[in-house]
């Protein structure tokens, strides 16, 4: 197990959290079952450099004042929205001889073949998954090596995680942990025809036709016309 400590100071509750950021400082509380809840505060920098080691599930030791050990897990940090600054902290007290409940993440290690030589696309259901155990086997993370991923009917499921036997993984053991998607077909885009395209150009061509017929037709006529009317001329003269 591996455990870390983290100096902290008991805090007047007077003083507003804004002042206690302004002087780099982080204002928590410290709760839990049969315990008395404690408003203390931390420095910014001491806090930031032991949580990025121990994250949310390795054990703390508090040393409050300098006097009294508190073994803890940060439970709930808080970011500010904007700046990702840590800006309040919840530690839950943990009892050495009773077994706790946490989420550790889960590591993914090596190449999947599936994705090297078939080029399939890994996925990954899940990051996380809640474990039950003593304080003192508390793990940090769960590798996950996806070696094992030879082909696309291939999966990594819960029950396949490898832990101590003095932990208990609640999740289901048939959920899906990690597999490889085959890759998606690219398919040829076919050329649409915007529907009435050909439907105009046919009638147009219909339309010119038929008015270059209709004018011919006309044009004729006109001229049997003439021919009728010179002919009745010439029969008068005639006369």
């Amino acid at each position: 197990m591996d455990n870390v400590e983290l100096e902290v100071q008991s805090r007047n509750t007077d003083m507003k959290a804004s002042d206690l950021r302004a002087q780099s400082l982080i204002p928590a509380e410290y709760y839990g079952r049969g315990v008395e809840n404690k408003s203390i505060q931390m420095d910014y920098q001491t806090f930031r450099r032991v949580y990025r080691t121990a994250g949310g599930n390795t054990i703390i030791t508090l040393k409050v004042d300098g006097k009294e050990e508190i073994n803890v897990l940060a439970h709930d940090v808080q970011l500010d929205p904007i700046t990702d600054d840590y800006v309040h902290v919840d530690f839950a007290n943990v009892r050495m001889g009773e077994t706790l409940q946490t989420k550790v993440s889960l590591e993914f290690i090596g190449i999947a073949p599936a994705v090297k030589e078939l080029a399939g696309v890994l996925t990954t259901n899940t990051t996380e998954v809640e474990i039950k155990c003593l304080p003192k086997d508390l793990i940090h993370g769960i590798e996950v090596n996806i070696e094992s991923l030879v082909e696309f009917t291939d999966y990594i499921r819960v029950k396949d995680l490898i832990v101590s036997d003095t932990i208990e993984i609640l999740n289901d053991p048939e959920d899906v942990v990690a597999n490889v998607a085959a890759p998606r077909e690219e398919e040829e885009e076919v050329p649409v025809v915007a529907e009435g395209e050909e439907g105009v150009e046919g009638e147009e061509g219909a339309e010119g036709e038929e008015g270059a017929e209709g004018e011919g037709g006309e044009k004729a006529e006109g001229g049997e016309e003439k021919k009728e009317g010179g002919g009745d001329k010439g029969g008068e003269k005639k006369e």
